[in-house]
């Protein structure tokens, strides 16, 4: 990796060797998160999907309970390790090697969760493919915030929204068609005796592909400044401050936390379905396909509705479309509205996660954005580990109306916050 501030001595002439580096590299490293994320993102749609994950849990273990449980300690492991992750990168020079060891760590969860299929049987099948979840959530917690760091450093802001659009796109298209194809064929004909670890294998295969792009193809600068290390406690001791720096990155947080409680219902959609029409192989592979499409149809349109009017008009965009999406689920009957409904979700889906990981660089200052995406994530993922358990808790108890319910209460209060509170950062740093 070449120095790019060997004849600099100004802290000026550093910051215009490093924009220099970013555009003269933009070709390349756009290639390769586009590659990446194509491949790579297409797999863990699969896995990540309101579909496959939890009617497979829900087959193995005919609980509602037991399937939140076990989606919940899949986020309960992405909330315990991003700021483990951001302190250990916020200081490094090149993050590119943390990445790739991260990556490959999560693409060998999702290998076990194959392999545990066809080896194992009964509740040890179970108990195996929750471990592996976790472990999937706990090294996809550490690599997001690895992954979006590295994004802001060679990706200009200004183009961040229409990679990540032609990418989604690309990718959405790709896993919307695999899903369908997934489950009408590997899961309707259980292909190898176990179709959903078929499914867990392509989407490793796929994964696996996407992280060797990146790794060719990236080119990955030093940042003009960087923080001196420091140990996670010293730098837990400077969260208060970190929110009380910036009221917008403040108010955008319990937003964001209101919004994530609304993936409390997520392991829900495929099940509330199932018990109002048939739930076969073809059924599961519909849906998916219509949550999956989402991604082709909108995300292009997202991303350059962020570039052109900020990253929080496609998060209240996202939360607008998320709430309309369930309030079709909870009242319709038949499977081309529920495949409306799941494609509504699919948009909103798309929409948020853009916007939500995104939003957070634009607040703040730069030596401190892997720490905000970390304490972000972490918060988010807190909330979504203990929604489907509570979710799980009140489909046993009250049933899935009441569950869906709750979680369009927490949707549309996170609308109100970002509507009244949250102002757009990036209109906010342009007027200063």
């Amino acid at each position: 990796m070449d120095n790019i501030y060997a004849d600099t001595e100004s802290s000026e002439e550093r910051e215009l060797a490093y924009e220099s580096f970013v555009w003269r590299n933009l070709r390349r490293n756009y290639a390769g998160h586009f590659t990446h994320g194509t491949l790579g993102l297409t797999g863990f749609r699969l896995v990540n999907a309101p579909t496959f994950v939890p009617a497979y849990l829900h087959m193995l273990s005919g609980s509602d309970i037991l399937t939140g449980l076990g989606l919940a300690l899949q986020q309960l492991g992405s909330t315990i390790s991003p700021i483990a992750g951001a302190t250990a990168i916020e200081h490094r020079k090149y993050v590119l090697p943390v990445t790739m060891m991260l990556g490959t760590m999560m693409r060998v969860q999702i290998l076990g969760l194959a392999l545990a299929g066809w080896f194992l049987h009964g509740q040890s099948l179970l108990v195996a493919s929750i471990v592996f979840l976790f472990l999937l959530g706990l090294f996809s917690g550490w690599q997001g915030v690895a992954f979006q760091y590295l994004l802001a450093k060679v990706i200009p802001i200004s183009r961040r929204g229409r990679l990540q659009g032609w990418r989604n796109m690309t990718g959405g298209l790709i896993a919307a068609l695999l899903s369908y194809f997934a489950g009408r064929y590997f899961i309707g004909h259980n292909i190898w005796g176990n179709g959903y670890g078929v499914t867990f294998l392509t989407a490793f295969v796929l994964t696996s592909l996407g992280l060797t792009a990146i790794g060719v193809l990236m080119r990955e600068p030093e940042l003009p400044t960087l923080r001196p290390r420091m140990r996670m406690m010293e730098r837990l001791r400077e969260f208060p401050e970190l929110l009380r720096a910036d009221k917008g990155f403040r108010e955008f947080m319990i937003a964001r936390t209101f919004a994530i409680s609304g993936r409390m219902a997520s392991p829900f959609y495929i099940i509330y379905a199932a018990h109002t029409v048939s739930l076969s192989g073809q059924t599961i592979g519909l849906l998916s396909f219509a949550y999956l499409i989402a991604d082709t149809v909108t995300n292009l349109g997202w991303g350059y509705l962020s570039d052109r009017s900020g990253f929080r008009s496609s998060f209240i965009g996202a939360l607008c479309i998320w709430i309309a999406a369930i309030a079709l689920l909870m009242s319709v009957h038949t499977l081309p509205l529920f495949f409306v409904a799941f494609f509504g979700l699919g948009a909103a889906n798309s929409g948020y996660q853009m916007s939500a990981q995104n939003i957070v660089f634009e607040f703040g200052h730069r030596d401190d954005m892997a720490m905000r995406l970390a304490l972000s994530n972490s918060a988010e993922s807190g909330m979504a580990a203990l929604g489907p358990l509570v979710g799980g808790l009140i489909a046993a108890v009250f049933g899935y109306a009441a569950v869906f319910s709750v979680t369009m209460a927490f949707l549309v209060l996170a609308l109100a916050l970002m509507l009244l509170r949250v102002e757009e950062p990036r209109k906010r740093k342009a007027a200063g």
